[in-house]
Parts: C-alpha cells; structure tokens; sequence
C-alpha cells in the first residue's frame, strides 16, 4: 500500500506500556496506618478480608490508598479525542497561585500564575482603550489640566483641574464606574514561552506553551524545600529530582527537587582547539557505525533515515571532556532537537559569567494542603517541562508533535455500529443508528474531505513549507498519539466521566470515540486490579 495514501480507521488503540499497579498496593497503604510495617506481612494471608478493606474504602471514599500506584497508557485516538482528554483530564495538577516563570526572546524574565494564564488564554481581558480613549491634555489658556475620556463615540468631560494627579484620578474614576463589556483575547499570552530545562544537561531552555488546562478541584499537597520554595500541586504530579521524574507524592523529607539555580559559565579554554577539531573527525567517523539506515531520535523518540541524523554528545564536550570519545556518550538526533540542543549549550563556549541551571534543593516538610480549583500547562518539546514557583515540573501528556516529524495519513471514519442522530436536547438528548444512507454520505464526505487536506500537506511539505506550518490544513480526524500516566484512583474519576454504564450512580453521556479509549482502558486496568475494579463497579462506579 501506498504509504502517502490515506488509511480509514474505525477503532482506537490503548496499549498499557508500563505499569506499578495491583490491589496489594491499596492493602498496604491502608493497613500502614494501623500495622505500620507489618502491613507488608499481613498481604495475602486473608483473601476475603482484603477484599472487604477495599470495598469499605471505595464505600465510604477513603480515596488516598488508590493512589500509590501507576499506570502509562500509549493511545493513539483521533485528534478530536485528546481535546476531550484534556478538557476531563485527571490526576497531574497545579494550584491556581503557582508562579510560572514565563522567558522572552531576549531572554527577559517574568512570571504569571497559572490561574491568571489560564484566565487570559480562554477568557481575555476587558479592553478599555478601544471603547474608552481619551486622557489627560494641558489646557494652555486657562492654565489648567483638562480630562476627557471618549465613550461609545461620545466625548465626556471633566475639569479643569488645577494638577496632572487630579486629572488623571477623574479619568480612572470614570472608567470604573462605567466599565468596557468588551473582551479581547491577548494574542502575546498565546505566544508565552516558559522556561524549561534540558533533562540531559539540565541546562536552562524555552518552550512554547501550547495549552492552558483547568483541571478541576483536586486534594493537594505542599512541599516545602530547604531554599524556601514552595509548590501546591496534586499528588499525582511529577516532578525533577536527581534521580529522574517521581510523583509529588511519592516524596518525603530529605529528598530533593530540582529547582532553578545558576553555576559557573565553562570556559572556552577547558576544551583546547585541537582537541575541538579532534573530537569532530571521531565524531563523523562514529556516524556510520553508531547510526542504524533507520534510527531514533534519542531527543524526541521519533525515526529517521540515517541522513536526517547526526551522532549527538549526550553530555557535551565541554561538560565532561573524559565522555568525549566514549562511544556510550554519543546518541542519533534528528535536525532540528539537535539545532535546539547546540542551541542551548551555547553558554558553555564562552568565558566567565553564570548559566541558568536546574539545580537539587532538599525538601524540609510535606503537608496535605485542602482542595481547590487546580491547572497545568501543555508544552512543546523535546523537553515537556516547565518551572513553578521555582521547581521544575511536568506537564501532563507528551503527545505526537507535528513540529517534529511528518505526520501519517491515518484517518478516523466511523463505524457502522457508530450512532450517527442526535435526538432530545443537550442534557437530555439521546443517540440513535443512522440509515445506510446517512453512514454512506458520512463515509465518503470524510474520506474525500482526508484526501484533500493531506494532499494539501504534502504539497506544502514538498515545496518546502515547515511542518509546524503545513500541519494546519489536516482536520482533527486525523490520528495521533500520546502516553498518559495515572493512578487507579484518577482513572476512576476519568471512567466515571467517559463511560456510560447502566451501574452509574451518576449517569454520563460521553462522547462514543472518547468513550471507546475509556473503555479499553478499563479492561486493562480490571486485569491489573481486579479486586479494586469489582469495588468500583459496585458501588455504583463512584470514584473516592
């Protein structure tokens, strides 16, 4: 089959890729606050009486024990479906007050709260000056200060008054008693940049954010590091350490987050011209044996043809000059994570000064913290990470970029077992068949529709046209991909929302090709815990 040719798929897949989940790992959460370490003894010893403790607590929604484990999930679904798996996201959260540090071109520096992002992002801004121009000007005759602010066409005066200060009070004083209904949508807040980190080299970085999320009221927890930071975030959340991405809630006192810190610029001088040249010859003549025909980018995880590649040093030259001939140390890149990569090590070719860096700060003290209204932020890679109030964080999906690689004519067109009419009203509308003749029209307007965005992408692609570019003609049927971490806990909140289920309590009305995710997922999650399932199911598919 033609690989530029367009392929129509009528299914989803979820695939559980890794997983840290079984029943035994509520039994002993719950039991360690009666049993202390022997909770790991009592496991298995009495079938029925486990099965009993985790009923009560799914019963009675004793929630926290359903939350020390974890499950990843790579799905690939249309487009249409991971907008709906972020507007009922679960599990990785931020408090509305956490300071993102958001970084410029130039490198300038400043910070919102994910709340006020947020808020701008979807909402806008009233927009005063538009409906109420106007100011302050200096009347030379009379020798006094005149106010004036246009409204709605009309010009309202004030004055004269006798300074500047009381002229311009009069001007505020009437833009607030008559405020703009207008709003605007602030196009610089869609173009913010965070600052992210090099996972490699911890270096300092920026990403594109690519969403604002608000996530619902989630139970959070404040960790409080010995530098005096402080983060409010749910349980689920990941977080930098030295040893990698752990969960907030995995923690304790004593161990350490990666924060943002500054070290000591590298000089030049470290790394001597000839050595510079040397270490370039070995590195091209590793290229044929350490690059397969066809190879990964160890950056962003797609594949490539040997030619788009280059051998990348993992830990630069210029940080561990023992690494620079070892073969372990050199890895495939793709054109352009390494264009960002070399990018970002810039600052180790030059002399004196400091570099932003991630840098280990301890953690004094772990709380529970109440519940409220939480957010996160979706952005661009190769790095998916981004600083609040200081610490550095994960954001939630890393899903398929179509910055990065050419994107797969892979199209979603329902199935004829696929309700295609809507009946009632929202809240209370119902979906029933369509005739063959409605499935007949949906088929093939969709597949015409397919053939000629992508066709329209590859010609854009072929005259040279950036993907990140082209990429906006190709409709949201369009198949993607993605990996999601959760808790059995957060699952459950997400199947309550995404399925409909006659034993409900709470009944829902999802949309099918969501549900259709949500549905294999729990299948999969049933096999691992089936103990917990079965409490799910009866009580009513409630999550605690």
């Amino acid at each position: 089959m033609d690989e530029s040719q367009p392929r129509f798929l009528d299914d989803v897949t979820v695939e559980l890729v890794k997983h840290s989940a079984s029943d035994t790992d509520v039994l002993w959460a719950a039991r360690v606050s009666t049993a202390g370490e022997q909770s790991l003894d009592e496991i298995g010893k009495d079938p029925e009486r486990s099965k009993g403790l985790i009923n009560y607590l799914m019963r009675d929604r004793h929630g926290s024990p359903f939350e020390h484990n974890s499950m990843t999930f790579f799905v690939s679904a249309p487009i249409f479906v991971f907008r709906e798996f972020h507007r009922h996201r679960v599990g990785w959260c931020l408090a509305g007050d956490s300071e993102i540090t958001l970084v410029s071109e130039r490198g300038h520096i400043r910070r919102r709260t994910i709340a006020e992002l947020y808020s701008l992002w979807h909402r806008g801004v009233e927009d005063t000056l538009p409906r109420s121009g106007g100011g302050v000007t200096w009347h030379v005759k009379a020798g006094k200060w005149n106010a004036q602010v246009r409204r709605a066409g009309q010009l309202h005066y004030s004055g004269p008054h006798e300074t500047r200060e009381s002229a311009e009070r009069a001007v505020a004083a009437f833009r607030a008693e008559n405020p703009s209904e207008r709003l605007r949508k602030l196009d610089s807040v869609r173009r913010n940049h965070v600052r992210c980190y090099d996972e490699t080299t911890l270096l300092a970085s920026r990403a594109k954010i690519v969403d604002v999320m608000e996530s619902g009221v989630k139970r959070l927890i404040r960790l409080t590091t010995s530098g005096g930071r402080t983060l409010r975030c749910s349980a689920d959340h990941a977080v930098l350490t030295p040893d990698g991405w752990r969960k907030a809630g995995e923690l304790r006192a004593g161990d350490a987050l990666m924060v943002a810190g500054t070290a000591p610029r590298p000089s030049e001088a470290l790394v001597p011209p000839s050595l510079r040249r040397g270490v370039g010859v070995w590195t091209s003549m590793r290229r044929g044996p350490l690059i397969k025909e066809n190879d990964t980018c160890y950056l962003c995880g797609d594949s490539f043809p040997r030619e788009d590649l280059t051998l990348d040093h993992v830990v630069p030259v210029a940080a561990d000059l023992l690494k620079a001939l070892d073969e372990r140390n050199p890895a495939p890149a793709c054109r352009s994570c390494h264009r960002k990569k070399t990018d970002s090590e810039q600052a180790l070719a030059k002399r004196g000064g400091k570099v932003s860096v991630a840098k280990p700060d301890s953690i004094v003290s772990i709380e529970e913290d109440g519940e409220e209204m939480t957010y996160d932020l979706s952005v661009e890679g190769p790095w998916h990470n981004f600083l609040a109030n200081g610490i550095v964080v994960h954001n939630s999906y890393n899903e398929e970029s179509g910055r990065y690689r050419e994107l797969q004519p892979n199209f979603y067109v329902p199935g004829t077992e696929r309700k295609l009419v809507q009946e009632g009203r929202p809240g209370k509308y119902v979906f029933v068949q369509g005739t063959e003749e409605q499935h007949k029209l949906v088929s093939e307007a969709m597949e015409a529709s397919y053939r000629q965005s992508y066709a329209a992408y590859q010609e854009m692609l072929g005259a040279g046209v950036a993907r990140e570019v082209a990429r906006a003609v190709l409709p949201v049927g369009l198949f993607s991909s993605m990996y999601a971490t959760c808790n059995a806990r957060s699952l459950m909140h997400f199947l309550s929302l995404r399925t409909k289920n006659e034993q409900a309590k709470v009944p829902s009305f999802p949309q099918r090709e969501i549900e259709m995710v949500a549905e294999k997922m729990e299948a999969a999650w049933a096999e691992l815990m089936p103990l917990t399932h079965a409490a799910f199911v009866a009580n009513g598919r409630v999550a605690p």
